[in-house]
């Protein structure tokens, strides 16, 4: 591959992500679960890459017949990450790898029960509500996914993969920082 097809294939995901977080964010604003400004965390994004790095064993091996399990993990753990930032960040941001430190609690496949239960503290109603939310934007991500009819097994899908994971983390921690009462509207 030449440097100009580099750039190319670079352009070209950029753009994708750059649709999935607008079409993301528009999702999540009309049901009022972020605001029009997503709050910027920069702690939060700085975890990003460890915690994916970590994460992409466990999500391309569930993506094949979980796909929604496996992107929508993601987004759970952004919220992990975001309440984590707001509790005990000199603890926690000390952590290398805070995906498996989450996983590791109980096993990947119960990771949305913890991190509801235990991370986050929601009561039953609020589980059942954050894994509706949880759904419906991993349901959304996949859909464009799909719809981009990227060729499996290539470069260019295992980026997609990624750049949809680096949303619905992103989008996780934005939906879980409003929970918290951090809102970047004029008041």
């Amino acid at each position: 591959m030449g440097i100009g097809e580099f750039f190319i294939q670079l352009y070209v995901m950029e753009q994708f992500e750059e649709k999935l977080h607008d079409e993301l964010c528009h999702f999540l604003l009309s049901i009022g679960e972020v605001d029009e400004r997503l709050p910027e965390c920069p702690d939060v994004e700085e975890k990003w890459r460890p915690v994916v790095m970590g994460y992409l064993a466990d999500g391309i091996r569930e993506f094949e017949h979980f796909p929604t399990v496996s992107l929508g993990w993601m987004m759970y753990v952004g919220m992990a990450v975001a309440r984590l930032w707001d509790d005990e960040w000199e603890i926690y941001g000390k952590i290398d790898d805070l995906y498996a430190y989450l996983r590791d609690k109980r096993s990947y496949d119960q990771l949305d029960d913890y991190i509801g239960e235990q991370v986050l503290l929601l009561d039953d109603a609020e589980v059942e509500r954050v894994r509706k939310l949880v759904g419906s934007s991993a349901e959304r991500v996949y859909h464009f996914l799909r719809s981009r009819q990227i060729e499996p097994g290539t470069k260019a899908a295992f980026r997609a993969y990624v750049a949809c994971l680096h949303e619905l983390y992103r989008m996780g921690a934005a939906v879980q920082l409003k929970r918290m009462g951090y809102r970047m509207v004029k008041e």
